[in-house]
This record gives C-alpha cells, sequence and structure tokens, in this order.
C-alpha cells in the first residue's frame, strides 16, 4: 500500500510541477527574451525481486528551457547587422534631406553664373551689378547653411558614439552580474529566468557592437570585433569615449587599457556611427568644402584677368579659409605648422597626416599620408616648404620625432566662405589688356589675342612693346624701362610681365605691337562673358570638374550612399525575421500547444489523486479487517 501511495503522490508532484511549468509558459508568452520551460521527468526504481521489478514512480529531475547556441548566436548576429543597418539607414536618409532641403544649390550657382552674363549684356549697369553680387551673397548662404548642418550633423553623430559606449558599457556590466548569479544558482538547478535574462542582455549589446561569445562554467564572455574584453565570467571590462588625439571635436573608442581602437570596431550601432562619419559624413563635408573652393578660387581668378568699372585690376569677390591644421595631443616638439591651397586643380577630398620621422629620413624629415593610411609623396620646394597635392606646408619651430599634424583642406571651407566685395563696381567684367599692331608694319602677323597668364605680376598692367628684327628675334620693352628679347616661333605665344599674346601670319622685321591696360573698361564684357562661362569650365581634378559638377557628384555620391544604404536595410531586417523564426521555434511558447499540455497535466494530476485515494481506501478496508479478524 506505502508503495502504492508513494507512486500517486510522486504522480501528483510531477503533474503540479508540470502545470506550474506550462501556467508559467502561457504567462510569459509574451514577454521578450522568455524561452518556452519543460519538465524533464524519469522513472523512479522500486523494489525488485528474483522475478520483476515494480516502478517506484516518477521523479521529476529538471525544467528545462527550450534553447539551441546556434539558433541563439545566429539572432544574435543577425540582430548586429539590423541594427547597423538601421542606422546607416537613418543618417543617410537625414543627409539627403539636408542636402535637399536647405537651398537648392545648383540653382544658386546657375543663377550667379547668368548675372555675369547679365553683367556683360549691361557691363555699365550698376543695379544690374549689384543684383550680381547678390547672387553671389545668395550662393555664400547656401555653401554656409550646407556646411553648418553638416557640421551639426557631425555633432550629434559623435554624440551618440559616447551615447553608444555607455550602453555598451551597462550592459557588460549587468551581464557579469548576471554571470555571478548564475555560476551560484549553477548547484540548485537551471536558473532558467536568469539565463534568459543574459541572453535579452547579450543580443541587445549585439545591437550596439559587433561580438564573439564563449561560454564556460555557467558564465558567457563577451569580446569585441576588435578582440577586446567586455566581459569575462564575473569581470566587466569598460570602454571608454573620448576626443580624438587630433581633433577635439570628434570622438574616439578606447578599450579598458586606454587604446584606441575605433577603426577595429565593426556592426551594430557603434560600427556604423563610426562607418558613416568616416565614410560618408566626412567626405562629404570635404568635397562640399572642395567645391567653395573651387568655386571661390576660379570666380576670383577671372577677377584678377579683368578690370573693373574703375579701371582697376579685378579683386577678389569672395573669401574663404585656409585648410585647418591640427596638431596631435601628443606631439612633444614646439613646431608650427600651416598649409595654404597652391593648386586648387590638384586639390582632393583627402586628409593627411604630416608626421615627422627625423632628420635625415622622408622628406627634409617629414612624410605625408592620407587619414586611411594611404602613402602621398612630398615635394621639397626651395624655399623650405613642402608640397602635394595641391597643398603647401610650412613649418617654423623644432618638432621632435613622431609629432604628427592632420591637415583638414578643405571640411570647413563650405561655412567660411562669404563675399568679400561690397562696391559692385568692382565686378571686373572688361578685358584687362589689348593689343594693337603698328600701323606702319610690312609683314602679314596679325593679333590673334592676349589674356592674362599670372595676374599676379605686378607689372601686368604697364604696358608693353614688342620689336622684332631680323630673324623673328623681338625685343620686349615694359613700361618699366624693362627689356628682354627672344625668338619669334609660329604658333607659339609671346610672354612677358604676366601676360600672354599669340600672333596670326609673320612678322617682318620692323613690326611692332603694343600691348596695354584696357581702356575701353566701361562698355567692353570680354571678362564679364569669361566669368559666366566658368559654369563649364573645369576647375577640379586636374581641370576636368567644373564647380557645377562637383556638386552634381556630391549629390549623386550621397543619394547613392543613401539607396545602398536602405536596400542594405531592407536585406537585413528579412535576414533578422528568418534567425528570430528559427529562434522562436525552438525557444517561443506556442499557445495552442500549451493549453493542450495544460489539459494532459490536469488530467494526470487528477489520475494521480486517484491513485492516491485508491490507496488510501485500501489501507482502511486492510486496517478494517484485521480489527474485524
Amino acid at each position: 500500500m506505502s508503495s502504492m501511495l508513494n507512486i500517486g503522490i510522486s504522480g501528483l508532484t510531477a503533474a503540479q510541477v508540470a502545470l506550474s511549468t506550462v501556467s508559467n509558459n502561457i504567462a510569459n508568452a509574451s514577454t521578450s527574451g522568455y524561452s518556452e520551460e519543460s519538465v524533464q521527468q524519469v522513472e523512479t526504481l522500486g523494489q525488485s525481486n528474483s522475478q520483476y521489478t515494480l516502478g517506484g514512480g516518477v521523479d521529476v529531475v529538471a525544467v528545462q528551457r527550450a534553447y539551441s547556441q546556434y539558433l541563439t548566436s545566429a539572432l544574435w548576429s543577425s540582430n548586429t547587422s539590423l541594427q547597423g543597418a538601421t542606422t546607416s539607414s537613418n543618417l543617410t536618409s537625414t543627409l539627403n534631406s539636408l542636402l535637399s532641403g536647405s537651398g537648392n544649390l545648383q540653382t544658386a550657382l546657375d543663377n550667379l553664373y547668368s548675372g555675369f552674363s547679365n553683367v556683360a549684356n549691361s557691363p555699365s549697369s550698376s543695379s544690374v551689378r549689384q543684383a550680381t553680387l547678390g547672387d553671389a551673397s545668395s550662393v555664400t548662404s547656401v555653401y554656409n547653411t550646407l556646411g553648418q548642418q553638416l557640421s551639426q550633423q557631425s555633432t550629434e553623430v559623435n554624440e551618440q558614439i559616447g551615447d553608444s559606449v555607455t550602453s555598451i558599457n551597462n550592459l557588460t556590466t549587468q551581464i557579469a552580474a548576471l554571470n555571478q548569479q548564475i555560476m551560484g544558482a549553477g548547484a540548485n538547478g537551471n536558473p532558467n529566468s536568469l539565463l534568459d535574462q543574459r541572453d535579452q542582455l547579450v543580443q541587445e549589446l549585439a545591437g550596439y557592437t559587433g561580438i564573439s561569445t564563449s561560454t564556460n562554467n555557467g558564465s558567457v564572455s563577451i569580446y569585441t570585433s576588435s578582440g577586446d574584453t567586455l566581459v569575462s565570467g564575473t569581470s566587466s571590462y569598460a570602454l571608454s569615449s573620448g576626443a580624438n588625439q587630433y581633433d577635439p571635436s570628434s570622438t574616439d573608442v578606447l578599450d579598458s587599457a586606454g587604446n584606441d581602437i575605433t577603426s577595429q570596431l565593426s556592426g551594430g550601432t557603434l560600427g556604423a556611427l563610426i562607418n558613416y562619419r568616416n565614410t560618408v559624413l566626412e567626405p562629404a563635408q570635404n568635397a562640399l568644402g572642395q567645391s567653395a573652393i573651387a568655386l571661390a578660387s576660379s570666380v576670383n581668378g577671372q577677377q584678377a584677368d579683368g578690370l573693373n568699372l574703375n579701371g582697376q585690376q579685378g579683386q577678389a569677390i569672395f573669401s574663404v579659409g585656409s585648410p585647418t591644421v591640427l596638431p596631435s595631443s601628443k606631439n612633444a616638439g614646439s613646431a608650427s605648422v600651416s598649409a595654404s591651397i597652391s593648386d586648387v586643380s590638384q586639390l582632393t577630398t583627402s586628409d593627411y597626416i604630416l608626421s615627422y620621422t627625423g632628420a635625415g629620413t622622408g622628406t627634409n624629415g617629414w612624410s605625408l599620408s592620407t587619414t586611411g593610411g594611404q602613402s602621398v609623396a612630398l615635394t621639397a620646394n626651395s624655399n623650405g616648404t613642402l608640397s602635394a597635392d595641391g597643398l603647401t606646408f610650412s613649418v617654423s619651430g623644432t618638432a621632435q620625432t613622431g609629432d604628427s599634424y592632420e591637415i583638414e583642406p578643405t571640411r570647413n571651407a563650405a561655412t567660411s566662405l562669404s563675399v568679400s566685395m561690397t562696391d559692385p563696381s568692382g565686378i571686373a567684367a572688361a578685358a584687362a589688356l589689348t593689343a594693337t599692331a603698328s600701323t606702319s608694319n610690312t609683314g602679314t602677323a596679325t593679333v590673334g589675342s592676349v589674356s592674362v597668364a599670372n595676374s599676379s605680376n605686378a607689372n601686368l598692367l604697364s604696358g608693353a612693346t614688342i620689336t622684332f628684327g631680323a630673324g623673328s628675334s623681338y625685343t620686349i620693352t615694359d613700361g618699366a624701362g624693362n627689356t628682354t628679347t627672344g625668338t619669334y616661333t609660329a604658333g607659339q605665344p609671346i610672354t612677358a610681365d604676366g601676360w600672354s599674346l599669340s600672333l596670326s601670319g609673320t612678322p617682318a622685321s620692323g613690326d611692332s605691337f603694343t600691348v596695354a591696360a584696357n581702356t575701353n573698361g566701361l562698355d567692353d564684357d570680354t571678362n564679364a562673358l569669361a566669368l559666366a562661362g566658368l559654369a563649364n569650365v573645369g576647375v577640379l581634378n586636374g581641370g576636368q570638374t567644373s564647380v557645377v559638377n562637383s556638386y552634381a557628384n556630391l549629390t549623386t555620391q550621397i543619394g547613392d550612399a543613401g539607396s545602398q544604404a536602405s536596400s542594405n536595410l531592407t536585406t537585413q531586417t528579412s535576414l533578422y525575421s528568418e534567425a528570430e523564426s528559427n529562434q522562436q521555434s525552438l525557444a517561443g511558447v506556442n499557445l495552442n500547444q500549451e493549453a493542450a499540455s495544460l489539459v494532459q497535466y490536469q488530467q494526470a494530476y487528477q489520475a494521480s489523486a486517484q491513485v492516491i485515494s485508491t490507496a488510501q481506501q485500501l489501507f482502511s478496508s486492510l486496517i478494517t479487517a484485521i480489527e474485524e479478524g
């Protein structure tokens, strides 16, 4: 009887545990991260003799959660990709909105070049000139607005990098604490609730940065994509965020030992933020700045080739800031570096690191590379400066080996662009020079054209006479009394004092030509037409890309980045849904199945209770029979 009673009690207990487990499953069907639990039970061995063995009931050995390390790890990895794709898509979408919502730069540029064309049609009109200066102010305003908005997004991205690091540290601290609780509870059975909580935190962590994991003695160890430890056993190792060694406004990520691991991190929100900043946002800022510099350089250069309404050489319409030089916070020397743009046509959108490698190495002890690590050839100039990629570097003071400087040639140009001209008569509509042939010439040579070759030459407008002698020799006498000689070659221009004269035909001995400042500036539109024609003139990339096309290239570049990010988000969303579905097919709660199990265990409970009742009745009958006997 006692055996039957014990069997009934064990069955009742097992059914009760099963009912509680099913009830818990049903209650947590919508709980994020919850894994379905099931009762693991085994038969209890009873008494045996030489002929048979009687069962002793049932034992509940565990309440096991449905879990697959493979499916869970796949879900974590998929979440890393999804959160990274989501972040990239949001950022590029915002950037595209900025470009389209802060004024149309294309229209502003078209209006400016049309304004110069209007000046060409009415070179003496003060109102037309004033309107053109207004067009210059408008295009400047659009560049400024775009530059400021990109800078604002840069600030926000850097703040988000810092916030992501804080979130990562909070999560790793919680995971380490759960490791300790799980290891402490290991002797008392599987702590399913704690394991589910830990898995959920690891998944959330994977959304911030790419990770790898390993499990040992119930604890999970977590590592970043750079190989640095975030969690090991009951200890967590905090990352930190800090100012970049060159640019204090740029946030870097450091490991627990203080090493910069920014470039080694990938995946998740943090990886996407870093990648977006380095490969999309900063290149966009640089390209916009390059376009602003190209505008200022081309317009100012053409201005210098003409005369304004007062008969003076044209002055700059635009001004733009110089390249930014940022010394490393680790520098030990006293050297100071400045940079200037010497050739806009060779200017790139790269940023650079100028490093002092020590006397006897590199170029005068210096080496140059892009911030991406690509080496760039330096040229040593006779005046002690260094040149590369359209830039000139000047160094003063004493550098120590290992000192370095980040050069940002174009990053801040869009925000620094401004209109420096206030007087509309200053627009140089007229050609700077005229050339005439002497009426007594006997040869067939005629003036083809005269143009400005070097607008900075002090004797450009001083005038000059070219007199031909025998054998195509010639003598140039300028207004300053300087004399130079040469031999004319058909098809080759004659140059002096910053001007270039082209002839057609053959000059005879005794023929002469005069180059002088243009005195017909009031009605001449030659240089205004040249200013208007800058819309189609190549300025950048060795003279291949115009200002208008440079902006078009930028919008295409950002549009492509946005399209790729959107497409990747669609792909990663689908992959995450698949990974989640696979994981939930094992670990998720099926309410229909749980309802069926609830009925099954209820019946088992009732049956076990009947076994107990039967055992009690048999025992009572036996006692009664003994007493009556």
